[in-house]
């Protein structure tokens, strides 16, 4: 396993990959920081998978038009694997809620209580890129954020998502 940190707009970032595919990236100091990151990790800043991850939130955190997702390996149960392939589906700028998600896998036939969904999207090791953060409470308020309420609120505001005078 490889790893290596660069710093962002909302903090410094520690990011993870199998040598391929992005494993991980957490804001430091957030819930669950590394939780899929092995002690043992070598730093790899150049590894090709950092480089494209490190344009990508570049680009992310301009504004500009986002290029290809590198490669992404999440590590996770069968349930988690398939909340996290639900939020790749949120678009950019939209945002949707844990109630809808729930409906949404129970619509594909996988059996998912708001707070189990809830609960995966807590535990996505790869923020940002799969993007927990336009998930929302059922009356649209700004609920659970590993990375940090401040942070979830900074991020939709950037995609338009929400106005500036949203609560956190």
């Amino acid at each position: 396993m490889y790893q290596t940190t660069l710093p962002s707009p909302v903090g410094r970032l520690t990011l993870a990959s199998d040598g391929t595919a992005l494993t991980g990236l957490w804001i430091e100091g957030q819930k669950y920081f590394a939780s899929t990151l092995d002690a043992d990790a070598i730093d790899a800043p150049a590894l090709p998978v950092f480089l494209q991850t490190a344009q990508w939130l570049d680009t992310y955190f301009e504004k500009r038009p986002l290029p290809t997702l590198p490669p992404l390996a999440p590590k996770g149960s069968p349930f988690r694997q398939a909340v996290w392939k639900r939020l790749m589906q949120i678009p950019y700028g939209e945002t949707t809620t844990y109630g809808a998600l729930s409906a949404s896998l129970r619509a594909e036939g996988i059996s998912a209580a708001a707070q189990a969904v809830g609960g995966a999207v807590g535990h996505n090791p790869i923020l940002f890129l799969i993007p927990c953060h336009r998930v929302l409470g059922a009356d649209g308020s700004l609920t659970g954020y590993a990375g940090g309420m401040e942070v979830k609120h900074r991020l939709l505001v950037l995609e338009g998502a929400l106005g500036d005078g949203h609560d956190v």
